[in-house]
């Protein structure tokens, strides 16, 4: 197995009023959108959350958040931790909070992701979206270390690690619209009408 895709469901969403990966937007939850891109790339997926309540209804693997580390790096420390003890040398983690992410993400990091770096990294309007990025499990170590020592950014892993940047031209709206607060729901649905 050389490729898992992650979706990392996140935080529980408060500033949306609930838990995120089970907002609706276009009658669907984030969640299910985040699937629908996974299953568009041919391996095999699993779900990343800090609870399994933030995923319930989801038939695949569930794999929870590396216990005693806030933000991100808990959920892409134990996706790449899973992948590689499943014997996968490269994760491609999806936030499930981007409903509109490229259909090119994936062979976009692949072409970008060369043996002297160990992630790439999608990029649109000047803004690098680490959650949405080609991670090699070889980084396992640097991850370990840095949340032993409190470095929680992911952007500090990406240049750690070295990071190939992939940019996505906003013209046609930003593929990596995130759903943060109501206003960004109310937004993307605006969007999808």
């Amino acid at each position: 197995m050389g490729l898992v895709v992650a979706i990392l469901a996140g935080g529980a969403g408060r500033r949306i009023g609930g838990d995120k990966p089970r907002r609706l937007l276009g009658g669907a939850r984030l969640l299910d959108h985040a699937l629908t891109h996974a299953h568009v790339i041919a391996a095999p997926s699993i779900l990343v959350a800090r609870s399994p309540e933030q995923v319930a209804g989801f038939d695949g693997t569930v794999v929870l958040d590396a216990p005693g580390i806030e933000g991100p790096l808990a959920g892409l420390l134990s996706a790449l931790s899973w992948a590689a003890e499943a014997g996968a040398d490269r994760v491609l983690t999806l936030a499930c909070d981007m409903p509109f992410l490229p259909d090119d993400l994936h062979h976009r990091l692949e072409q970008a992701l060369t043996s002297e770096v160990g992630v790439a990294v999608a990029a649109s309007d000047g803004r690098l979206h680490p959650v949405c990025a080609l991670w090699r499990t070889s980084v396992v170590p640097t991850v370990v270390r840095r949340a032993e020592e409190g470095r929680l950014s992911l952007r500090g892993l990406s240049e750690a690690v070295g990071c190939a940047v992939v940019d996505w031209s906003v013209e046609r709206g930003d593929p990596f619209m995130n759903i943060n607060t109501a206003e960004d729901l109310a937004a993307a649905e605006a969007v999808l009408t």
